[in-house]
């Protein structure tokens, strides 16, 4: 087996039982970024030398027997972590020459673990997308392709679709991710690899370029789901430094993994039963309910009837909260300056060549819902539906353990299908963004395969902070799918 073949956990037993060094193990994916990148741009940059550096150090630690939980495993980290003296982007021209002077949280956790860092992961701009193709350093392509027509370039998902797109073309071992919308379960959905976000205030925000701060949440993706356990209790911790992070302990994901589930309730809630989902999404997740059932699962009906306003309340509450956080990027502070004859005029210039068309029309939505004589109408309506889609959420815990639906309604489309089409664009988060606005964790396991021969997945839904209920669902799912299908690029 290929040395990038290996799972994490995989990996870590290699290391454990020095079958590969972690300076070889690193070189084996810098060697694949260096053949795949050029085509995949799933990285914006590469920190070969410092990696190799870190992995020279991890295998020192490892011989004195010191390892620690993540030593030596090579990762991608979303550019949207600000890494001390790295270039960080968030995807954006406005940000394309800052170089942090500080860690983020959660990349600072993983280090403590002794994770090695390969580089930084292309994203759309500021996180907001669903495609890729937003991001100032070019779009990234799926490394999966239809079958019918392997020529047709696909998108890896959004906004976290060069994560995504290198875990599953085997360019890092995992990532990190972000998730506002759906941005973790989308785009590991579409890439045929496992992601999940967890609760809000599981996972630090600190150092993390802000797009939504009510609904912004850190998570891993990765190619199995034992490998998000093990990512997501090295990420997760509280942080002094984030008034929204938990004072909660955390606990072993991993353990919960492999628990089953026998005797759980699972909801299956009637309104994702959308008109016109694609059969063989839908039969997807009946067979993934048959999976569990005949795991000793119980499968419960339920309701939850404010969830068909979950898109539209989405689209109004994470503009609102991304035009007030875009503000500070004037050219008087951060990154890009463009100088004008006045202040007014600096902004506008600023503003107007540093930020991206999509990034543009969503600080004007933001901009317009929270203005005078339209709060009310708009932003103070939607906070309102939110609080009802998170009492659906609340009831329905009375009655079952965790919910299963699919992931998206469709496998990963081409660049050139919906990219003039913001609201058919927006749709793709129909079945995420639910969990967003409720602050609930939510996993997408790869499940099947469509007529095309791309991935397609099935999403757990669980109470807050009960992430080890999620994962003992996902990987019973998992265990039953047997998904071993691969892409047409990989290292």
């Amino acid at each position: 087996m290929r040395p990038t073949d290996l799972t994490l956990a995989e990996g870590l037993e290699a290391l454990d039982k020095r079958e590969i060094s972690a300076v070889e193990l690193t070189q084996s994916f810098l060697d694949a970024i260096e053949r795949l990148n050029p085509r995949l741009n799933a990285y914006i940059t590469v920190t070969g030398e410092a990696a190799l550096a870190d992995a020279a150090a991890s295998d020192a630690r490892r011989a004195k027997g010191e390892a620690r939980a993540l030593d030596g495993i090579p990762l991608g980290i979303k550019d949207l972590f600000c890494t001390e003296g790295t270039r960080t982007t968030a995807g954006s021209n406005i940000l394309g020459g800052f170089v942090p002077p500080y860690e983020s949280t959660v990349s600072a956790n993983l280090k403590r673990d002794g994770a090695v860092f390969l580089g930084k992961l292309n994203l759309d701009e500021f996180a907001m997308g669903s495609s890729n193709q937003t991001s100032a350093f070019g779009p990234v392509e799926n490394p999966w392709s239809r079958a019918n027509d392997p020529e047709k370039r696909l998108v890896p998902g959004g906004s976290s679709g060069g994560s995504a797109a290198a875990v599953a073309a085997r360019l890092a071992m995992g990532a990190t991710a972000t998730d506002t919308g759906g941005s973790i379960r989308q785009p590991a959905a579409f890439c045929g690899i496992a992601g999940i976000k967890p609760t809000y205030g599981r996972c630090s925000r600190w150092g993390i370029v802000a797009f939504a701060s009510s609904l912004d949440q850190a998570g891993p993706v990765a190619r199995t789901v034992e490998d998000n356990a093990i990512l997501l209790r090295s990420m997760a911790g509280h942080d002094p430094k984030d008034s929204t992070s938990a004072n909660l302990p955390v606990p072993d994901f991993q353990a919960a993994v492999g628990r089953g589930v026998k005797g759980l309730r699972i909801g299956v809630p009637a309104e994702y039963r959308l008109d016109g989902l694609a059969p063989e999404i839908a039969a997807l997740w009946d067979q993934g309910l048959d999976w569990l059932r005949a795991e000793g699962a119980e499968i419960v009906p339920i309701s939850l009837p404010h969830a068909q306003y979950a898109l539209p309340t989405y689209y109004v509450v994470a503009p609102a909260e991304a035009s007030s956080n875009l503000a500070r990027y004037d050219g008087v502070r951060f990154g890009l300056r463009e100088n004008g004859s006045d202040l007014k005029d600096l902004y506008e210039r600023t503003r107007a060549r540093g930020f991206g068309a999509e990034v543009r029309r969503r600080i004007m939505i933001g901009t317009y819902v929270l203005s005078a004589g339209y709060y009310d109408a708009y932003y103070l309506k939607a906070q309102k539906v939110r609080a009802l889609i998170r009492r659906d959420f609340e009831l329905a815990w009375g009655k079952v353990d965790a919910i299963v639906t699919p992931a998206t309604p469709s496998a990963a489309f081409a660049m050139d299908e919906k990219q003039d089409d913001p609201v058919t664009m927006y749709l793709n988060d129909v079945f995420t963004v639910t969990a967003n606005l409720a602050g609930l964790p939510g996993l997408a396991v790869p499940a099947g395969l469509d007529g095309q021969g791309l991935p397609l997945g099935l999403q757990v839904i669980g109470r807050a902070f009960d992430e080890e209920t999620v994962f003992a669902v996902g990987g019973a799912i998992e265990r039953a799918a047997g998904f071993t299908a691969k892409p047409g690029m990989m290292a």
